[in-house]
């Protein structure tokens, strides 16, 4: 082999090598994941509405609260219901801290809460059309 080409083949290797840690880097957005979805088990039933167990928003790049796959399985055809989510730590006079209801159907995600921290404790609660209503839905956070 020729010295040049020797020497532009060893600094092509050296480059690439030094390349590839940055990518990858880069493509793993520094080991942080996506919203994570979950199927919370019922927690409580309270003055009307159905509230999750208490969940914890994990180590990720998501910083929303959202549901989809909404379904009443006593009534298929029902998709959509109210969702509204609670807040810990508890305030002075030991209740949550809620966001506003709003209504989510069907499949798509419904954004119920924004900017949420990594490790943050809530529970999502539901209103319920009946008494035993228990609605099927996924919670993305």
């Amino acid at each position: 082999m020729r010295r040049p080409t020797y020497l532009l083949a060893i600094l092509a290797m050296v480059f690439s090598t030094a390349l590839i840690p940055a990518a990858a880097s880069a493509a793993g957005h520094h080991g942080h994941r996506t919203c994570v979805s979950v199927q919370p088990e019922a927690g409580f039933y309270e003055g009307g509405r159905v509230g999750t167990a208490v969940l914890t928003v994990p180590d990720s790049r998501c910083r929303t609260i959202s549901v989809s796959h909404i379904k009443d399985p006593a009534n298929p055809s029902d998709r959509c219901q109210t969702f509204l989510v609670g807040f810990y730590p508890l305030t002075e006079d030991g209740s949550l801290t809620y966001t506003e209801p709003v209504t989510a159907c069907g499949g798509h995600r419904t954004v119920l809460a924004r900017n949420v921290p990594d490790g943050t404790e809530y529970i999502v609660l539901y209103d319920i059309d009946y008494l035993e209503q228990r609605i099927q839905f996924r919670v993305h956070h």
